[in-house]
């Protein structure tokens, strides 16, 4: 007779079969001879109870008992009308009766409450709070505007005598919420920091203040009102410690032993790690670049700026000879092509910019109300990537934004708040994906969050039928739908519509040349917002260079964890392993194939090793009503494993599955392994995901070369890092036209950025002989200590971050900010990284003065002008001439200064002086001012 119910009752089943169950619990009696209750762990506690009386506690326990035997009962006649018996547990084996509650409570303690009368006793205060209305039901039914109700209660309650205070969870929400009473007639409110506030404020005004309260109570004279009341559930959580974007892309080139290199000035090289040498006897961090035949070359660590990762992969790639003339022959005419490309795609952004594009202005009242419902705190990625997109879509002129942000990031909430004020604008919008499921999500996710407004949504994909098809497709061109969401065929010129405003495209890299070239054609006339995670490196390479606008969500949403990332040969035994664990675990697992072909011997090997688990298939080829059902009864957690192609690459949001095996992962691309790992680890819990290769077969270069990026990269937020790895890889290609071959392993990827970063910039506000400023880096050679040292910060690459850092510092008010930063991070500055900031100080006079070399000992200095110039050689002869007999002009253009600085601290003050004497002669000083530090630094200024 069990054999039966095996079949028909699945708690029974997956209890018998090991797994976890919603509702498991209830066979807890077959496996214990007495249930515990609270009471067993807290044998001597006392009790406090909310009050209750005994017919509503008895009700209480009665309705309890007869869900259960409902559920039991229902279940009990299905199984009989089959002809197999069922005995459920009887409630009392699972629950506590009355009796037993008694009994229990007579043994110890208790005290009630009773929020309707005053208990007898002394000392007694009766404060008379209650809870406060809760406007849920203002929040669900249609047409209701709950802050209409919240103007009505709060009359009622200032009528009866009652001070009104709305509480927030923030200071940002304080203001927002401030913004819509004032639309909604209630422009009279008050800050409020403390009760004295509260008694201040004038009866009519609503007090807003910040205090983190779920839900509102009232007294006899004070009304709270919660923001939870008012807005509902909200996750209230610390926001975690962001990294600011800017940081973030600097992060994406940091340099490791073995990179090659680019000099700014000797071409091609290989990096070989951090030196330190005596340099006038005193030590001195170097970088170690070797170059063709074996020559070495030290690069000073405050020098770092001139290198610069070639970044990409070695084969092909020659190192360039030191002192050779190939390597500036090859950079001067990559910077005439470069001149040249700059100059059309100037020519194509201010095309778009003179265009008059479609103004879409944020209704006052109702965005808000919008942006209210995101039931998250935005993060300040996010933010500020929602108000770049307000403030483009308002211009006036066409937006072309890229969104980059890993999966989960909140990039959707950027596209829901563009498309609601194109619609609430009258105009219409289009989302489109790569695959019909995320599609189907997208269209769940709009309905959701649109619920309530005069909005139309549709779908167009392969999952809906014909004839439904074409009636969206007409009402599309009559302007009866606002917003469509589908695949590539809503690019088809079939499609069309009567007011399109805006086109969201998301995961572009997916999309073909044909695809883009449609929407090129489309972004001439309306607003174009993409969403990606890895973008494709055209893509990318148009954003960093200013053609296309970024904006980069780097911050992770909370108590997300990384993905732990294996790259190993396939084993059955492993990949059992993997599967029954995360099966034990209660969750379910993505199975991974390159190619349909693949999932017959797939299949086969889960059957084999892995008999327990139950899985289902899913390809392209599916029917697309089979693949719904298959997509939809995995969801709902029918299969432990999902076998399929790399169709759930995008669009699937299942937050328990957190283990993912990838069958022949080097037949994968580098974006498609990072996408496909982005499916797992979207809640709580720790991902793992399996990179399986073919045992005793040695993968390609270049495959080895995506895997072994894959497995390094495992920190959140690393899809940026990931796309310029892959424009690493492959090269950004032709900008302007199909070839896929660019200039990039020329002079590399930093440089090349930087060059087009010049010419684009020159091209902006090109006039009669404007050129390009050339990067350059003055040398300062004092003979004192300049590092940071191991026993200060010990970790290598940590301090080669720090002195990039350091490199890129632009004045004084940045010099200083990062020496605090040091000593909150690592202590008190040691004298080697003192002189390190105050060589970085010199440097920028020297970069304005034009000095290209400084050679400073105990008896002077001898100063070397950039290209034997200088800006205002007059000035210099009048410096010289009021130096009395210590300074002059050699015939080789270097000016020498005799000088007593026998101690370090005496050179770095009397070059800082001198630097900044020439500056200000050249006409360029800047606006640093010297600043004495305690100790050695004071002496050095009095020198």
């Amino acid at each position: 007779a069990f054999g039966a119910v095996i079949d028909q009752d699945p708690l029974y089943q997956a209890v018998s079969e090991g797994r976890r169950h919603i509702g498991m619990e209830h066979w807890l009696p077959l496996f214990r001879e007495r249930l515990e209750s609270v009471f067993d762990y807290l044998p001597a506690a006392a009790v406090t109870l909310d009050y209750l009386s005994e017919p509503a506690r008895d009700a209480h326990v009665a309705t309890i008992v007869d869900h259960y035997a409902a559920r039991t009962a229902a279940l009990t006649s299905k199984l009989a009308e089959a002809g197999t018996p069922y005995k459920p547990l009887p409630p009392d084996r699972l629950y506590l009766n009355v009796s037993e509650w008694d009994a229990a409570l007579a043994a110890r303690a208790v005290a009630q409450f009773d929020p309707h009368k005053l208990p007898p006793g002394e000392g007694t205060v009766d404060g008379g709070g209650r809870l406060g209305r809760d406007f849920a039901p203002e929040r669900t039914r249609p047409g209701a505007n709950v802050y209409d109700a919240l103007r009505g209660h709060v009359a009622a309650l200032q009528q009866s005598g009652h001070r009104v205070v709305l509480a927030s969870f923030s200071l940002g929400s304080r203001d927002r919420l401030k913004g819509l009473l004032d639309d909604h007639g209630m422009a009279e409110t008050a800050a409020v920091e403390s009760y004295a506030d509260i008694e201040r404020m004038p009866s009519r005004a609503v007090g807003l203040a910040v205090l983190g309260l779920e839900h509102g109570f009232e007294t006899d004279g004070l009304a709270v009102v919660g923001e939870q009341d008012l807005l509902g559930d909200r996750l209230v959580r610390p926001r975690k410690r962001t990294r600011r974007a800017e940081n973030f892309i600097a992060e994406a080139s940091m340099l490791t032993p073995g990179d090659l290199v680019v000099h700014v000035d000797h071409g091609i090289g290989r990096y070989e790690g951090l030196q330190t040498l005596q340099v006038s006897g005193a030590p001195h961090d170097c970088l170690l670049v070797i170059y063709d035949g074996g020559d070495k070359l030290y690069v000073p660590v405050e020098n770092i700026d001139v290198l610069s990762r070639y970044g990409s992969e070695d084969a092909g790639v020659a190192l360039d000879r030191l002192g050779g003339s190939a390597w500036q022959a090859r950079r001067a005419r990559l910077k005439q092509r470069l001149k040249d490309m700059a100059d059309e795609l100037i020519a194509i952004a201010a095309e778009r910019q003179l265009r008059d594009g479609v103004r879409l202005d944020a209704p006052d009242g109702l965005y808000q109300e919008f942006c209210a419902r995101f039931p998250y705190d935005e993060t300040d990625d996010q933010a500020h990537a929602i108000a770049d997109t307000e403030a483009d879509l308002a211009s006036g002129r066409p937006m072309d934004r890229l969104i980059c942000g890993d999966v989960g990031f909140g990039k959707t909430e950027v596209a829901l708040r563009a498309a609601f004020l194109a619609t609430m604008n009258g105009r219409q919008v289009a989302l489109i994906c790569p695959t019909t499921l995320l599609a189907r999500q997208h269209h769940r996710t709009l309905l959701g969050r649109f619920q309530g407004y005069p909005v139309r949504i549709e779908q167009l994909s392969r999952l809906v039928p014909a004839k439904q098809a074409k009636e969206i497709k007409a009402d599309l061109a009559q302007g009866k739908v606002d917003i469509v969401v589908g695949t590539h065929s809503l690019l088809s010129k079939t499609v069309a519509f009567r007011d399109l405003a805006l086109v969201i495209v998301d995961e572009e890299q997916h999309f073909g040349v044909k695809h883009k070239e449609r929407l090129k054609q489309l972004r001439a006339d309306v607003h174009v917002l993409t969403l990606t995670a890895t973008p494709i490196p055209r893509t990318l390479q148009l954003a960093l260079s200013g053609v296309r606008e970024l904006s980069l969500i780097a911050t992770p949403p909370v108590d997300r964890l990384a993905v732990h990332t294996f790259v190993l040969p396939f084993d059955p035994v492993m990949v059992r392993e993997a599967i029954l664990r995360e099966r034990y675990r209660g969750g379910q697992v993505f199975y991974v194939c390159p190619r349909i072909e693949d999932l017959a011997g797939a299949a086969e090997f889960l059957r084999e090793h892995v008999p327990e688990i139950k899985f289902a298939t899913a390809h392209g080829r599916l029917a697309s009503t089979e693949l719904e059902q298959v997509m939809t009864a995995f969801y709902e957690g029918a299969y432990d494993v999902l076998l399929s192609t790399n169709i759930v690459e995008s669009g699937l949001d299942i937050p328990t599955a957190n283990t993912m095996i990838v069958h022949r992962a080097d037949m994968f691309g580098l974006a498609q392994l990072y996408q496909l790992r982005g499916r797992i680890g979207r809640s709580k819990l720790r991902a793992f995901c399996y990179l399986t290769l073919p045992p005793r077969r040695q993968p390609t270069a270049n495959a080895e070369r995506r895997l072994q990026i894959l497995q390094a990269l495992d920190t959140l937020g690393a899809g940026f890092s990931l796309a310029s790895h892959d424009l690493d890889l492959r090269g950004a290609g032709n900008l302007l036209g199909e070839e896929q071959s660019g200039h990039i392993r020329e002079v590399g990827f930093e440089l090349y950025q930087e060059m087009l970063e010049d010419a684009v910039a020159a091209a902006r506000g090109r006039g009669v002989g404007s050129e390009p400023s050339e990067k350059w880096s003055p040398q300062i050679n004092i003979g004192t200590s300049v590092l940071i040292p191991e026993t200060y910060v010990a970790d290598l690459s940590l301090r080669l971050d720090l002195y990039r850092r350091v490199a890129r510092l632009e004045g004084r008010a940045e010099i200083d900010a990062f020496g605090a930063e040091l000593i909150d991070r690592f202590g008190p500055l040691p004298e080697e990284v003192e002189h390190l900031l105050r060589i970085i100080t010199i440097k920028h006079h020297c970069r304005e003065a034009g000095i290209d070399k400084i050679d400073a000992g105990p008896r002077g200095a001898t100063v070397s002008f950039r290209d034997n110039r200088f800006a205002n050689p007059a000035g210099l002869v009048g410096y010289i001439g009021r130096q009395a007999g210590t300074a002059k002009l050699r015939p080789d253009h270097k000016l020498v200064l005799l000088r007593d600085w026998a101690e370090a601290e005496q050179r770095i003050a009397g070059v800082y002086n001198l630097a900044k004497a020439v500056a200000e002669i050249a006409g360029t000083a800047p606006t640093l001012t010297e600043k004495p530090t305690a100790g050695r630094a004071s002496r050095a200024t009095k020198a």
